[in-house]
């Protein structure tokens, strides 16, 4: 089992960055595949990012394609999520999520762990 922490949300301007980090308890981090989602206000969640064991394949949504990167440092547990020219639709609960399956995993479904969650705040 593994617990996962989110931190570095926050209110920021738009076109500004933030950068997520999710940290987790436990010595078999890097089985885990990970991902991001986000659940804007009054909105279901959806699927942020994935990254892959190894960190070698990462998969992004479309809408943030080319602003967010995943990455993960294995020694230090931890995945994170630097989100740059940041926009007000970016605004929700940030989650990171754990699965066992192999490889990037796109569908929530797929995770098997979850975080509490981190707000990110941005204005107009």
């Amino acid at each position: 089992q593994v617990q996962l922490v989110e931190s570095g949300g926050g209110l920021v301007q738009a076109g500004g960055s933030l950068r997520l980090s999710c940290a987790a308890s436990g010595r078999t981090f890097s089985r885990y595949a990970m991902g991001w989602f986000r659940q804007p206000p009054g909105k279901e969640r959806e699927f942020v990012a994935a990254i892959n064991q190894n960190g070698g394949s990462t998969y992004y949504a479309d809408s943030v394609k080319g602003r967010f990167t995943i990455s993960r440092d294995n020694a230090k547990n931890t995945v994170f999520l630097q989100m740059n020219s940041l926009k007000p639709e970016d605004t929700a609960v940030y989650y990171c999520a754990a699965s066992l399956s192999i490889g990037t995993v796109v569908p929530g479904t797929g995770y098997d762990y979850w975080g509490q969650g981190t707000h990110v705040t941005v204005s107009s």
